[in-house]
Formats: C-alpha cells, sequence, structure tokens
C-alpha cells in the first residue's frame, strides 16, 4: 500500500531541492558597496566575489546631462551603465560608477551653471583614478567613458589609466555633433548655429533670437561650452599610449558607428568594434520604433556582445 505521508516528504524534498538550486543559480558573483572619493563624488563600487590582487577595476563614466551612476536621468530610467557594471562584475572585473559632481550640487543647492567648466569633470575623473590608485588594490585601472564621458575619459587616462574604452564617444567636436543634431529638427538653424559656434571658439558671448538656438546657448552654459570646444576627440585619443577599444553599435541614433571610425582612424593601434543592432544605451534594437522606448524601459538588459567584449579586453591588459 502506498505510504502517502512518505511520498509527500520526497515530493516538498524534491521541490526543496530545485529551489535551493535555482536561489543558487541566481546568486550574485559580486558585492555593492557605496564609495565616496570626496564630497562632491560618490558612486557605487561592485566588486566580485573571486577579487584578488590581480583584480581589474573599471571607472565608469556617464554621458551628458543629468545622467547618473546607473545611467539614468528623471523620466529615463534603463539602468544602462548599472547592468554593464553587474555584467562586468559577474565575470570578475570590479567596476566603479560614480555620480557626477552635479548631482552632489544639486542635492546641496549649490550648483550654479554658469560656473561649470568641462575641464572639472575632467579632473573629477582623474581623482577618481588616483583614489583608487592609491588604494593599491587593483593591477590595472581602465577608464570607460559613456557618449560625453567619452571624451572626458580619454583626456583623463592620458598618462594616468592603464587602458581606455570609448563607448559610443564622438570622434568630432561638440559643435560639429550639436549642429548635426540640429540640422535634423530644424535644418533653417544651421548657418545661425554655426556662427554661434564660432562665437564660443573665440571667447565671445552670443545672443541669439532664434528660441530653438537661445535655449540651447543659454548664457549660463556658454562658458561650458567654451570649455568643451577647446577638446577635439581625434586630437586626444591620439595622444594615447595605452590599450585601447572604441565601441559603437548600428542602432545609435545619437552617435553614429561614423565618429567611432574616425576615432579609430586618429589611432590606428585602438581596436573598433561596431556591434550590430545596439543602440545608444547598450540595448538591443530589432525594430526601429523600439530605440526611443528602450531609453526607459528598464527591462531591457545590455547586449550580451557588449559585456562580452569589454571582459575580454580588459584581460588582455
Amino acid at each position: 500500500m502506498l505510504n502517502y505521508n512518505f511520498m509527500n516528504k520526497i515530493i516538498l524534498f524534491v521541490i526543496g531541492l530545485i529551489t535551493s538550486m535555482t536561489v543558487f543559480a541566481q546568486e550574485k558573483k559580486y558585492t555593492t558597496q557605496d564609495v565616496e572619493v570626496n564630497s562632491l563624488l560618490k558612486g557605487t563600487l561592485y566588486s566580485p566575489l573571486s577579487s584578488t590582487s590581480k583584480t581589474k577595476l573599471v571607472i565608469l563614466i556617464a554621458g551628458s546631462g543629468p545622467t547618473n551612476r546607473s545611467g539614468n536621468q528623471v523620466g529615463m530610467i534603463n539602468n544602462s551603465l548599472k547592468y554593464l557594471a553587474e555584467g562586468l562584475a559577474e565575470n570578475g572585473i570590479a567596476v566603479y560608477s560614480y555620480d557626477k559632481r552635479i548631482f552632489a550640487q544639486m542635492l546641496n543647492k549649490t550648483i550654479d551653471e554658469k560656473s561649470l567648466r568641462f575641464d572639472d569633470f575632467i579632473n573629477d575623473a582623474k581623482e577618481v583614478v588616483n583614489h583608487f590608485k592609491a588604494e593599491k588594490k587593483y593591477s590595472k585601472i581602465i577608464i570607460a567613458g559613456h557618449s560625453e564621458g567619452s571624451l572626458i575619459g580619454m583626456v583623463a587616462a592620458n598618462g594616468l589609466a592603464d587602458g581606455f574604452v570609448s563607448l559610443a564617444g564622438a570622434g568630432r567636436t561638440i559643435d560639429k555633433v550639436i549642429v548635426e543634431q540640429l540640422v535634423k529638427q530644424a535644418p533653417n538653424v544651421k548657418e545661425e548655429a554655426e556662427k554661434d559656434f564660432e562665437l564660443l571658439k573665440e571667447g565671445k558671448s552670443i545672443e541669439s533670437q532664434n528660441p530653438m538656438l537661445s535655449s540651447i546657448f543659454r548664457p549660463s552654459v556658454q562658458p561650458y561650452f567654451t570649455s568643451w570646444l577647446k577638446f577635439d576627440p581625434q586630437t586626444e585619443i591620439k595622444k594615447l599610449k595605452i590599450p585601447t577599444l572604441i565601441v559603437n553599435g548600428t542602432k545609435d541614433i545619437q552617435v553614429p558607428p561614423s565618429d567611432a571610425e574616425l576615432l579609430h582612424a586618429a589611432n590606428q593601434k585602438s581596436k573598433l568594434l561596431i556591434i550590430e543592432n545596439m543602440n545608444h544605451i547598450f540595448k538591443e534594437i530589432k525594430i526601429d520604433e523600439d530605440n526611443m522606448k528602450s531609453y526607459s524601459n528598464p527591462d531591457l538588459p545590455v547586449i550580451p556582445e557588449l559585456i562580452a567584449a569589454l571582459t575580454n579586453f580588459i584581460k588582455t591588459i
């Protein structure tokens, strides 16, 4: 006669075993810790559980505007940098992703737009690198900059980092990038925008009568643009004597793959990788209509090819 109590115990044991195996399989291979470099620079350190004296550290620099350590902005949650950091940490690579100084300034209500300079972000990146260098905990430190963070990172990396990765970074000066983006929306502003940028390059202020341009070139941000225009990505990447990887995606509607090719041409010792169907925030896009939607979809993972490529590159440094 069948012993139902015994069978129930067997069933419960099997269910428990499967559940335990599932939980074990989903356990993270890394820990996270909030790390404050200084009062303006705070971020998250992703540390592999298998960390040794040979563990390498990637410092992630976010893109333009109020983009935080996770790759998000208000109303645009996609967790691009967070998922990238987690993916690398799962592969045994430490990652530090930090909020730019403007977040601490906004929190403390001390932000002053007219006092911001591009050089500030470069110096911040250098300070982050030096902070972790002083710990003497990592065998190599690699800077990976996304979008605007690419130019910040390549300037900071020169003579300081052991490797550099450009993630969807522009290959042209910011005036050319912005004019191109403006023309897509309003072709008639091209000539005026170019003249305004020329004035900024000369250190002069501008007073645009065009509502679209007056918003972009508001007086408080003109000094920032002037400081940004001093840096040409092709000139800066040419200076790098360290292993360099340049990455872009075929579905990037903000920075086209041709920019990555310009950077690669300027530094022919670099490695170039164009990932099929990857967009600006590292998500796989198969239908063009889904591209903009992905910027506010945190459920989409980072395309696996990116994590695999960065892992392989970093492990060769």
